[in-house]
């Protein structure tokens, strides 16, 4: 499209999965869809692009799940991660449309494959996509398309015409013009403000310039920023985001999976100072990880480094970069720029404090330290195997949890009070309803599909009524 003024019912702006199910939702209600994506075609998709699984309740196993996982358990995890930061009944009511969610996406041309193994341990709650992520954005597309779905490509949003509550258009950037763009519902579903790193600077100090962002550069908060100025309700806390330890060596934007480490809980982490920090054996890794770009970015310098030896270095999906390796704890931390005497000392005390037991990545074993300050609850084993290996890590902000209030139909709230006209929201920049703080693995995948898919529905019903 080259014209300077669109009209469509349903506007969605995102081009990650959960805009694609409110596009997809609102289309097979029978509304006109346009969707614009911020990005260019070839970065399309947001986040989803690095994804590579959903977490859903279900009753009983199936061909790529080992077993049942009930609301109830869900709920739990959830509670669990978030310390009961999180609006109960509409994360009940995301956990209630989550069991749907696995039919209604694989109809849309989404196909799943069995768990990868290792220390995720998700075989029996979470659903993982063949291909990964980017193969499930592509059949998404495929299915828009097919449905006659129009997509702005490298199209973002410069302001948003809203008025009590009502939208009334948008005006994006398309071909080097000044679209306007009227819709009768519009569908926010742009994502967070990880890219933005003033903004992410506003909460967290300085120490945001050490930050390394997961995913996408064009995820920099500009359409939720409107959304704000325009009167909508805001949730969460600016400081608060899904973020993991990854490789210190990764890009500043866009380094996705492969950067992640899962090795935490088969060694040791220490900062520059080569100290420990935290129990690293704390819980499994999947209600964990999301706790360890947090704690990195509170160490001097927003670096650490995680440390184990020759007996785990296939235990675990390796980064993208090697890791660094050397023939004692001396050497290692030579290479690390670390003070040997004290990585020394620290890796001393920890293999003095370990307890006989047996080691079981799966289970909460009896592998554990005693008499250290910070004790290692669970998968303690001494670091004695030459060679010793290190990864360098640094905070990795996937998504921001601060977002539009919404209810259970995915309506914006207002500031002022009520629920908007017509202007409804999905994904990562409505996550901190159900987010207030933590993580569970593939619980943001839950979010963009199942209120994508209510929102398009509600979007398409004021649309088309």
């Amino acid at each position: 499209m080259t014209v300077e003024s669109i009209d469509t019912d349903v506007l969605v702006i995102g081009g990650g999965n959960a805009a694609l199910c409110a596009a997809i939702a609102a289309r097979r209600k029978g509304a006109k869809v346009l969707v614009v994506e911020g990005a260019p075609k070839f970065y399309r998709g947001g986040n989803t692009r690095h994804t590579r699984n959903m977490r859903c309740a279900h009753d009983t196993a199936t061909d790529t799940l080992t077993g049942p996982y009930t609301e109830d358990e869900f709920w739990d995890d959830l509670l669990r991660v978030t310390e009961g930061n999180t609006d109960e009944a509409l994360a009940r009511h995301m956990i209630t449309k989550s069991k749907e969610m696995l039919t209604w996406i694989t109809e849309q041309g989404v196909r799943f494959q069995p768990s990868l193994g290792g220390t995720l341990s998700l075989g029996r709650t979470n659903s993982f996509f063949l291909g990964g992520g980017r193969a499930m954005l592509n059949a998404l597309y495929l299915t828009a398309e097919k449905l006659g779905i129009d997509v702005l490509y490298d199209a973002p949003v410069a302001s948003l015409e809203i008025d009590n509550g009502t939208f009334r258009s948008a005006t994006a950037r398309v071909n080097g013009k000044d679209t306007k763009i009227t819709a009768k519902s519009l569908v926010a579903a742009a994502g967070g403000f990880e890219a933005n790193i003033d903004w992410l600077k506003e909460g967290w100090g300085e120490c945001a310039e050490n930050f390394l962002i997961r995913g996408t550069p064009y995820n920099r908060g500009d359409v939720l920023k409107m959304l704000l100025g325009s009167g909508v309700e805001a949730i969460g806390d600016p400081t608060q985001c899904h973020a993991v330890a990854i490789d210190a060596r990764a890009p500043k934007f866009d380094g996705g999976i492969i950067t992640r480490l899962d090795c935490v809980v088969f060694g040791i982490v220490v900062n520059r100072k080569a100290e420990r920090f935290y129990d690293e054996g704390e819980d499994f890794w999947p209600k964990r990880y999301a706790i360890w770009g947090r704690l990195v970015a509170a160490q001097p310098d927003q670096i650490a480094y995680i440390i184990f030896d020759s007996k785990s270095l296939k235990k675990f999906m390796p980064s993208l970069f090697p890791p660094i390796e050397a023939q004692s704890i001396a050497e290692l931390a030579q290479k690390l720029e670390l003070p040997a005497d004290t990585l020394e000392a620290t890796v001393n005390g920890f293999n003095d404090a370990v307890q006989p037991g047996t080691f079981d990545h799966t289970v909460f074993d009896d592998c554990r330290t005693r008499g250290l300050a910070i004790e290692k609850t669970h998968w303690a084993t001494k670091l004695e195997d030459p060679p010793y290996y290190a990864y360098p890590v640094r905070p990795g902000i996937t998504f921001t949890y601060l977002g539009t209030r919404v209810d259970k139909e995915a309506r914006m709230q207002m500031a002022s009070g009520g629920g908007a006209e017509n202007m409804f929201s999905a994904g990562e920049i409505m996550a901190g309803n159900v987010l207030g703080k933590g993580y569970a693995a593939g619980v943001g995948m839950t979010i963009g599909s199942v209120f994508g898919k209510i929102a398009g529905e509600g979007a398409a019903q004021h649309a088309c009524n």
